[in-house]
């Protein structure tokens, strides 16, 4: 991604910013996607590779979005089936209490008629039966018993499906939400390689080299290699490091954590439980997930973070570099933390 340039640092926003667009960008992107006319000139290449940028900062954007429905989702699926268990145990259990009560009741009808209070338990409305079912004096202890447990049975059991049938509309919002952010990343994907096959071919091999170049360790401080210098690292953080360096050249994929491909959270996520940390999924989350640094305290395992929009993380490694997944086509790699512009940092423990 060598067309970005470096702004100066950008505060850290809340959770609003995830929300931020770039209609700008998109804008000109679908500009340029637009059939041309015959007097329309061919763009130049580095405003193609601007574009392709752009929208795949766009896509990390939705990449992000979708990583979080992913998470809730999968969190409500969950809900749901423990809840549907929970149903089903409850119903078993009332049908036992019932059969108990048909048993009381065939009983009753065979020397004086059904009592007042096992015709109550017919009620409709567990909370009526409740209220009522403490004066009937005419039952026995016996009946009494079974019949609370009864009603208290119905009641939660109602309580319960509501709860389930709640979590279940709740799953599908979800799950609408989750192919709307996959459109949107596989949109925005779409677009970016529509552009770059305008590049010629050796346009293309140009912007090879250059990413040939950037996984290239540079030098940091006192002339170390950034791998040297990642050995500075310590403790948690030199774990991390060492299992993001490990990482280096599997692909980037939209949505994954490894372990034969990761989208950039999903690999500082990998990195950082490898060292026995739990991250959340999204950007979003992980600038709150832990204590902020400024840049220029930087050290090996940090998590940086880049555009207003927090959308992009990677992984310090000291001497101005990251490991980090930088978009589709392009993998794990080093990279300077100065082609994008810098949002933010924090330090796992």
């Amino acid at each position: 991604m060598a067309s970005h340039r470096k702004p100066g640092p950008a505060p850290f926003g809340r959770r609003t910013r995830r929300t931020a667009a770039t209609v700008a960008g998109a804008a000109a992107a679908v500009t340029v996607l637009a059939p041309a006319g015959h007097a329309e000139p061919r763009p130049a290449a580095e405003q193609i590779r601007a574009q392709v940028d752009e929208l795949y900062r766009q896509a990390e954007q939705a990449t992000q979005r979708y990583d979080g429905a992913r998470e809730r989702t999968d969190a409500l699926r969950r809900q749901v089936s423990a809840l549907q268990d929970e149903v089903a145990r409850k119903a078993a259990a009332m049908d036992a209490t019932r059969e108990r009560l048909g048993t009381l009741a065939a009983e009753q009808y065979r020397t004086a008629g059904l009592s007042s209070a096992l015709q109550l338990a017919l009620s409709d409305d567990p909370r009526q039966f409740l209220q009522r079912a403490g004066m009937l004096g005419q039952a026995g202890t016996i009946e009494r018993q079974t019949l609370a447990q009864f009603g208290q049975q119905r009641l939660d059991l109602d309580t319960r499906t509501a709860e389930a049938r709640q979590r279940l509309d709740d799953l599908a919002a979800q799950q609408r939400e989750l192919a709307a952010d996959k459109a949107t990343v596989q949109d925005r994907l779409a677009r970016a390689q529509a552009l770059l096959a305008r590049l010629t071919a050796e346009e293309r091999q140009a912007d090879g080299r250059a990413s040939r170049a950037d996984d290239r360790p540079a030098l940091g401080p006192a002339g170390l290699t950034a791998e040297a210098h990642a050995e500075a690292a310590t403790g948690r953080a030199a774990a991390a490091v060492a299992f993001a360096r490990a990482q280096l050249g599997k692909p980037y994929v939209w949505g994954a954590t490894g372990p034969g491909s990761y989208d950039c959270s999903g690999l500082v996520q990998a990195a950082w439980a490898a060292a026995g940390v739990a991250l959340p999924r999204t950007t979003y989350d992980q600038i709150d997930a832990a204590g902020r640094v400024g840049l220029g305290e930087l050290q090996p395992g940090d998590l940086v973070f880049f555009y207003s929009g927090i959308s992009h993380v990677g992984l310090y490694t000291g001497g101005g570099r990251m490991i980090h997944a930088p978009h589709p086509g392009a993998p794990v790699r080093y990279e300077g933390i100065d082609v994008m512009p810098f949002a933010g940092a924090v330090r796992p423990s």
